[in-house]
């Protein structure tokens, strides 16, 4: 779950492993393991029962901010909502202009509940791996930046 652009479907795809190409997210879609949920359902309070429902299908769930956007949509405590693990994944840390621009997303995401909180480049391929091994066994110390 994130804001529209953050990068949320680019991540799955690079997760999945297939080719990169933008795709707007116009419904809530499932690939394999993973449910993608348009960034409008964030960013509009009323859609939040969608994200609720969808949740109920979902071992666990990550949030997605991306760096350099001065707000993030993503309530405080928004995890709270979710009888289930959240975690936090910071998007897009190729473009980040300074540590700043990464601390302030994580910061984000860590105010609404995320923990832990991965920094990762999904056209980079930087942070997959950590991310990886910790959807793969759920294990919150893998690959965490400090």
């Amino acid at each position: 779950m994130g804001m529209s652009g953050c990068g949320k479907t680019t991540l799955i795809q690079a997760l999945m492993g297939e080719a990169l190409r933008y795709a707007k997210t116009q419904t809530i879609q499932r690939h394999l393991t993973f449910i993608d949920t348009p960034g409008e359902y964030i960013e509009r309070r009323y859609l939040y029962r969608a994200l609720i429902v969808t949740a109920a299908d979902a071992q666990m769930i990550g949030l997605v901010q991306e760096v350099g956007r001065e707000s993030s949509w993503i309530p405080p405590a928004f995890a709270t909502t979710f009888a289930k693990p959240v975690f936090g994944v910071v998007s897009k840390i190729d473009m980040a202009g300074d540590r700043w621009d990464i601390a302030h997303a994580r910061e984000a995401l860590e105010r609404a509940g995320a923990d832990p909180v991965f920094e990762v480049s999904a056209t980079e391929g930087v942070g997959l791996d950590a991310l990886w091994a910790f959807l793969d066994d759920g294990s919150p110390d893998v690959g965490v930046s400090p």
